[in-house]
């Protein structure tokens, strides 16, 4: 575009160097739409690959949570694959129990200050998402209360004492990196988003008021680095929300999980 206009557009880049993750997903997701044996192999080819939280840049796992869910509806020949999936899903699900127990503040997110990255709160949601799906073939509740802590971390129990979603909660952000909220004329923002959350590495250049990792967060729109909306961590948020409340009420009720 900048070579056909006067107008010069820059902004950051979203470089991938790896599609073998993409390419898992995609397979895994065809598999269980289709049972086709040529998902199979195109999934199974690609099964040691690590694993790792899902981002923008990595979504592999996103495949071993449809393929586990969708194990009853798959060919019985393909039985073997899922347990690989689960006994994945449970080593990182296990390290996240013994970590948050370790941490400070009781729950997983933060146990690690490499958390605190650009989106750290997307690396919260997801670590809940990934434990919600281990209680989901476990019936263990204690990932199920791990994942509930950090949504109780993303709503205020946090070191900053922000609830990290706007319009929630009695101290929220006034200023997210929204260019609809900024320029609605409307003080306060368009709610319900989640915001990037505590970021070490400061990349916006701003002053912060405090330098550790856990409280490297600014409520100003000029915060890109820990104040920006983006749409890959409010995804697992919606599904973190969503997913305790539907287990709470199948719990009272008295009904099945799955």
């Amino acid at each position: 575009m900048n070579k056909t206009s006067d107008l010069k557009v820059t902004t950051g880049a979203y470089g991938d160097k790896d599609f073998e993750d993409e390419w898992s997903w995609a397979a895994a997701e065809l598999l269980a739409t289709t049972g086709e044996p040529q998902y199979y192999d195109a999934f199974f080819a690609r099964l040691n690959a690590k694993v790792n939280l899902p981002g923008w840049s990595y979504v592999g796992i996103l495949g071993y949570y449809s393929l586990i869910r969708c194990h009853d509806q798959l060919p019985e020949s393909y039985s073997s694959i899922t347990s690989i999936l689960k006994k994945k899903v449970l080593s990182i699900a296990d390290r996240y129990l013994l970590s948050g127990k370790a941490g400070a503040y009781g729950s997983v997110m933060g146990s690690s200050l490499s958390d605190f990255v650009w989106g750290s709160n997307s690396v919260a949601m997801n670590q809940s998402v990934l434990l919600i799906n281990a209680y989901l073939f476990t019936q263990n509740k204690d990932y199920l209360n791990a994942a509930l802590g950090n949504l109780d971390y993303i709503l205020g129990r946090n070191a900053t004492g922000y609830s990290f979603v706007t319009g929630i909660g009695a101290k929220s952000p006034m200023n997210p990196h929204h260019r609809i909220s900024f320029a609605d004329g409307v003080a306060d923002p368009v709610p319900g988003m989640l915001v990037g959350g505590p970021n070490s590495e400061k990349q916006d250049g701003l002053k912060y008021e405090f330098a550790e990792p856990e409280l490297s967060y600014l409520d100003n729109v000029a915060s890109y680095a820990s104040n920006e909306i983006a749409i890959n961590w409010n995804a697992p948020l919606v599904y973190v929300a969503n997913a305790l409340e539907c287990l709470q009420t199948k719990e009272r009720d008295g009904s099945n999980n799955r």
